[in-house]
């Protein structure tokens, strides 16, 4: 992703560089931790084999100096209601974010720092960690 491109990730939180909610399922079997760490800090963990050497990962660390920018999406369920054959829940813009930091690998738990503050009313539901 190069010039002024956005990235894709996914509370199920999904970065579009990619992030998701308190603990989810996006597929069966695969659980996620991303939450709200303050009201401008979020953790995000990557793609189960994402490591910091690869392509991916590499986007993710170098997306700024790369040109590219980081919307942040996220969505407390894939499901509304949490019921097969209920509709989609919706995505919520959180707006733009940058890479902080990254712990581990196959998850990279990211730190996104956002450029404006989550709204104080979604923080209980983001499983804000004080």
């Amino acid at each position: 992703m190069g010039g002024n491109s956005l990235a894709r990730l996914r509370l199920a939180a999904s970065p579009a560089l990619g992030a998701a909610s308190a603990p989810r399922s996006h597929r069966e079997g695969v659980l996620w931790n991303d939450l709200a760490l303050g009201p401008a800090l979020f953790h995000w963990e990557s793609q189960s084999t994402t490591t910091a050497a690869s392509p991916t990962g590499q986007r993710y660390i170098h997306h700024a100096s790369r040109g590219s920018r980081v919307l942040l999406f996220v969505r407390e369920q894939r499901k509304q209601d949490g019921r097969p054959g209920a509709p989609t829940e919706p995505f919520v813009c959180l707006g733009f974010a940058t890479y902080e930091s990254h712990e581990g690998e196959r998850p990279m738990a990211i730190r996104w720092r956002l450029e404006r503050e989550i709204p104080a009313a979604w923080l209980p539901v983001m499983a804000l960690a004080v």
